[in-house]
């Protein structure tokens, strides 16, 4: 038996089965008209963020990183609560327009910025967190064609990395950012070139849950803008100092302690060099969010036993959750958190592998985990299914095609 990752807490039953909003998993299966679906819960989207505010230092802004969700009714409720849209791609720039976000308010990071891309977010007033010299450069040539100035960061790769981070995005070489020690003399050729200078981002890593390290993350960071900046010679407008807050997804995994942190960056703010004492400071954040407000539901379309296991296997799988298939930059598979949604109060009391309906072994849910006894109709939920999610997934795998979202 394998233990399953915990369910993020406020979950609850209604009529036996799993409420999502007020309502039944079986209730917004119906509503959908299929299966599979993922459902996203606008009242727990404003809760993270009232209590992330909670805990930070008031002079702190928050902003989302919409790549872990980009769904429109999604942006439309965040849209309302952060100060940031930060955007990965020309395309997500389109959906932030869309959702009516100020484009003064959006910045742009990713390495290969192609120049349609640049263009248009010059254009719109949008900050290019620029990740290289070259595209800095292009991004002048396209403002002096286009006869506007670009508001220009610099992203950096520090000398330094955010310790027990999924992703790593600093230390060492990196396709991400401009080497710490070229920031300086890029940073007075792309303003001495007409850009408009709106400083640093330094993203050093993500989906961490250990708050002595994002505290010492922080505080690096903090450093290093101070540092940097006295070369440049210029104020720091704004520091995006990344994010990498992470959310329990596996057996043992103990929530983030964001008041810890919130107090120590409050104490650093407390004592800032001259130099950052006007600096606007933002935290970039996704899945922190966004990923326990999601909930993916898949219906139990044949139940078998292959040499005495006992498989449910489900119409969904990981062309929609890649993630919790365990094929998402996981080293060792280890089962998110699952439960049958419709027997959602129901003991458990049998072993079992949940896997999807795609032609290949690497198509699992679940593997050897306790479960409630389950039956074909029966409606299985995969949570922290908020980020990272439908649009990080091969939908288009073995022509199965996107499951329906809906925000409740």
């Amino acid at each position: 038996m394998k233990a399953l990752g915990p369910i993020p807490e406020g979950f609850e039953a209604l009529d036996g089965e799993l409420a999502i909003g007020g309502r039944t998993a079986s209730a917004l299966a119906a509503e959908a008209g299929r299966t599979p679906l993922f459902v996203y819960s606008a009242d727990r989207l404003k809760a993270r963020v009232a209590s992330l505010r909670s805990a930070m230092p008031d002079r702190l802004r928050i902003h989302y990183a919409m790549k872990a969700n980009p769904f429109a009714p999604v942006l439309a409720v965040m849209r309302e609560l952060v100060d940031g849209f930060d955007i990965a791609s020309g395309g997500e720039l389109v959906l932030a327009q869309a959702a009516g976000f100020p484009t003064e308010r959006t910045s742009f990071a990713g390495p290969g910025k192609r120049d349609e891309e640049l263009e248009a977010a010059i254009l719109a007033g949008v900050t290019l967190n620029c990740e290289s010299e070259g595209e800095g450069r292009r991004a002048l040539a396209i403002a002096d064609r286009i006869g506007t100035a670009p508001r220009i960061a610099i992203r950096v790769n520090p000398d330094f990395e955010l310790r027990g981070s999924g992703m790593k995005m600093g230390g060492g070489a990196k396709p991400f950012g401009v080497d710490a020690d070229r920031v300086p003399g890029l940073a007075r050729e792309l303003v001495s070139g007409g850009a408009i200078w709106r400083g640093l981002h330094i993203y050093t890593g993500s989906q961490a849950l250990d708050a002595d390290a994002i505290i010492d993350a922080q505080a690096n960071v903090l450093d290093c803008a101070a540092r940097l900046s006295e070369q440049i010679g210029e104020p720091l407008v704004h520091l995006n100092m990344g994010g990498g807050f992470g959310i329990p997804y596996f057996d043992k995994d103990e929530p983030l302690d964001i008041a810890r942190v919130g107090a120590a960056l409050e104490e650093r703010f407390a004592s800032l060099p001259a130099i950052l004492a006007d600096t606007e400071f933002a935290i970039e954040l996704g899945r922190y969010l966004v990923g326990e407000a999601g909930v993916y539901l898949t219906r139990i379309v044949d139940r078998k036993v292959s040499h005495d296991t006992t498989y449910l296997i489900t119409d969904g799988g990981l062309h929609h959750q890649l993630a919790a298939s365990g094929n998402f930059g996981t080293v060792v598979r280890r089962n998110y958190p699952v439960a049958i949604a419709t027997r959602f109060d129901a003991q458990p009391d049998e072993v079992v592998n949940v896997v999807g309906c795609l032609c290949t072994p690497l198509d699992r849910l679940a593997d050897k985990a306790l479960l409630p006894a389950a039956d074909v109709g029966d409606l299985v939920a995969v949570f922290c299914a908020g980020a990272y999610g439908a649009t990080a997934s091969p939908a288009a795998f073995l022509g199965q095609g996107p499951a329906v979202e809906m925000l409740v």
